[in-house]
């Protein structure tokens, strides 16, 4: 029996996966994890951070059909094609969404406005669909906001490794994690040591914040999360 028969999905597994995600009308890519993918579509970029994205099942990392769509998959089975609709990606376009500002706005903020140009506005990604008049015609709904979408998507891996689940949650707050990082599991604490490349990295403080309350949501047998500085004599 092959490894894609064997290892069923639940709902809380850690899943490791590999995904293509294009607009069904066009084919357009807007999301893809794999650097050899990233290179065949002529759509990579060398600032890109690649590889497998992590995914708890249930919690909604993701957009709602794909995650459900990951209890109906298995393990190792290969380029499994989901269609979902918009209702179950980014939901319908909404009209009420749709604003007009005047250009004083963008002087205010020293940005020039042409179309198609994305910011943030009130909280939201505002896409400007023209400029005209001395106003600026803003869109703020999602840009996969109707859209029918399709995911290519491959389950790799299902983490059953504390050790491991550890890390990967970690590579959700900080992209690029030393090989220098250790983790220790004595009973029910975890130790991890933050070696000396990542004592300078901006946010240190609130990306520690977050891994701990993700260890202690999702790992149940660890009571004690504790950060360690290692200064070794040079």
């Amino acid at each position: 029996m092959s490894e894609s028969e064997e290892i069923p999905i639940n709902k809380g597994d850690f899943l490791l996966i590999d995904y293509i995600g294009r607009i069904k009308d066009t084919g357009k890519i807007f999301a893809l994890t794999n650097e050899e993918a990233a290179k065949k579509e002529k759509m990579h970029r060398e600032d890109g951070v690649y590889g497998p994205e992590l995914v708890v099942v249930g919690e909604r990392w993701i957009v709602e059909g794909l995650d459900d769509a990951l209890l109906t998959l298995k393990v190792g089975e290969q380029d499994n094609t989901i269609e979902l609709p918009p209702e179950k990606a980014f939901g319908g376009r909404d009209s009420s969404r749709v604003k007009t500002i005047p250009i004083r706005e963008f002087r205010k903020r020293e940005l020039k406005p042409h179309v198609g140009m994305t910011f943030r506005y009130k909280g939201s990604l505002a896409t400007i669909q023209s400029v005209s008049g001395g106003r600026v015609r803003l869109d703020l709904n999602h840009p996969l906001a109707g859209k029918i979408l399709s995911y290519e998507v491959t389950v790799l891996k299902k983490i059953e490794d504390t050790t491991e689940k550890i890390m990967e949650l970690m590579k959700r707050r900080i992209s690029t994690l030393p090989e220098t990082l250790e983790i220790e599991l004595p009973e029910d604490k975890v130790i991890i040591k933050i070696p000396k490349e990542l004592f300078l990295m901006e946010g240190l403080q609130f990306a520690k914040s977050g891994i701990a309350g993700d260890i202690h949501k999702f790992l149940d047998n660890i009571a004690l999360v504790e950060f360690l500085e290692v200064y070794e004599r040079s």
